[in-house]
């Protein structure tokens, strides 16, 4: 018997099989097409195994209130074919087995409390910088979520004094992700954010946007640990900058661990999701 994971991003999908170990023996990554040529290719791969239970960690926004008729679907996403999409649905008229239904960065999230930089705590925020900001949180060992499920990178942060940008966000223009994400930056500097100079001022800018949306995801739920991921920890310097921006907007308001031991990065690079999606099957089956 296997557990299955799928980490379901709007790009790929990664899919990976573990043994009762959690011993990762297969694993593939699939270009996310229409929900039906996606899918097909993710059944493929799962078929020479006997699965007993599979974690789904999603792209979103999605539905996670069972009680709700759109328990299981994807929502208000962009990605031509996914709107309104009946993922969970799908897969379970596939296997009759135990599923655990979440997004992406909660199983992110989730993978880095157990077996990555957040091991030995209860609880813990993981944020994700790159095309997009998404955030995971699992709170007393759990994911947490109520009438729906986190947007972190979706609250409004306060404007720094020398940025008028509007914003890139369809929904929301200068949400956090509007300001700090890739495309915000490529925006004001027609330049992709893996090609600019460390000494550009742009990742100043970016740095008091997530800092200030750190500092107030301590203050709305003082996590034990916060990590970061995602394209922006491939930026060597941007861990200091956020931390350094974490610190000044935060003024000694509330006490936190030192901050080198607070902010960190990710513990499982690229794989924090995938292994979450794993770990949350076995947790589903015991």
């Amino acid at each position: 018997m296997y557990f299955c994971g799928i980490e379901a991003g709007g790009t790929k999908f990664i899919c990976a099989v573990s043994d009762q170990e959690q011993k990762i023996i297969d694993k593939v990554s699939i270009p996310t097409t229409t929900p039906e040529e996606t899918l097909a290719q993710v059944f493929a791969f799962f078929q020479p195994y006997q699965l007993a239970a599979m974690g789904i960690g999603s792209f979103g926004p999605i539905g996670i209130d069972p009680e709700q008729e759109n328990y299981g679907y994807v929502l208000a996403t962009p990605k031509p074919g996914w709107k309104n999409f009946d993922f969970l649905g799908s897969v379970k008229a596939h296997y009759s087995i135990p599923i655990v239904w979440t997004t992406d960065v909660n199983a992110a999230a989730f993978g880095e409390l157990k077996k990555g930089a957040a091991q030995g705590k209860k609880s813990c925020l993981y944020l994700t910088v790159g095309t997009g900001i998404g955030g995971g949180v699992v709170l007393d060992g759990k994911i947490f979520s109520g009438i729906t499920h986190p947007e972190l990178g979706h609250i409004h942060v306060k404007r720094h004094p020398a940025d008028d940008y509007e914003g890139t966000c369809p929904y929301h223009k200068d949400c956090l992700e509007g300001l700090a994400a890739g495309p915000a930056l490529e925006a004001r500097t027609g330049i992709k954010g893996q090609d600019l100079p460390e000494d550009h001022l742009i990742w100043e800018l970016q740095a008091y946007y997530i800092g200030q949306a750190l500092m107030t995801y301590v203050l709305s739920l003082a996590p034990e640990k916060i990590v970061l991921g995602g394209g922006v920890m491939n930026q060597e310097h941007m861990l200091m900058r956020i931390r350094q921006a974490f610190v000044a907007q935060m003024a000694n308001y509330v006490e936190t661990p030192a901050v080198e031991d607070y902010i960190v990065r990710w513990g499982l690079p690229n794989e924090s999701g995938i292994i979450g999606c794993l770990l949350l099957a076995e947790e589903a089956l015991s």
